[in-house]
């Protein structure tokens, strides 16, 4: 019977000893963790074949955007006229590339063939000033009247039409010249 009695006794049997116990935990639990933090920071953690971390690579990152690929305009610079295939590229190719809205397509001779006949003036005046879902320069009020006429030449003489380019007017072509004959930067 007395055997019986002694299995349940454990190994901390003052309370000296289980002072001792719980100090000794909480200093083996604090060391673990120095040691865990010291693994972890003396190691340099870069993926395999990352150089993120040079300078070069650090200086490109916080570079400012505006550095990449961006030419200051001036704006009291005179106007370059842009050619009606470059407008047509950047403005009226949303629409008339797809024909959203009612659009009639680049080069469909069928959908233009009714604007055509209203004429030069007709179809360059609702160009600049819009019709229905057209905005009132294709969306770009930064064009001039010139450009948005070469772009309606060049896309109607692609349908079938006759047009003439218009002409540039006197000031913008004075401007112009001096403005193509200087050297690029």
């Amino acid at each position: 019977m007395s055997d019986a009695h002694n299995e349940h006794e454990s190994v901390i049997r003052t309370p000296k000893q289980l002072v001792g116990a719980v100090i000794g935990f909480f200093a083996v639990t604090i060391l673990g963790i120095i040691l865990l933090v010291q693994y972890v920071t003396t190691t340099k953690l870069t993926g395999a074949g990352s150089n993120s971390q040079a300078p070069e690579e650090v200086a490109a990152r916080i570079a400012p955007v505006a550095n990449e690929g961006f030419t200051l305009k001036d704006a009291n610079a005179p106007k370059v006229l842009q050619s009606g295939e470059a407008i047509y590229t950047s403005t009226c190719a949303a629409c008339h590339g797809t024909g959203a809205a009612g659009a009639p397509k680049f080069g469909d001779a069928g959908a233009w063939g009714a604007r055509i006949a209203q004429g030069y003036d007709t179809v360059v005046k609702h160009a600049i000033e819009g019709l229905r879902a057209m905005p009132a320069k294709g969306g770009n009020p930064d064009l001039d009247d010139v450009e948005v006429a070469r772009a309606v030449v060049y896309m109607a003489n692609h349908a079938g039409a006759k047009f003439k380019e218009p002409d540039v007017p006197a000031p913008a072509a004075a401007a112009a010249a001096p403005a193509a004959s200087e050297p690029q930067k």
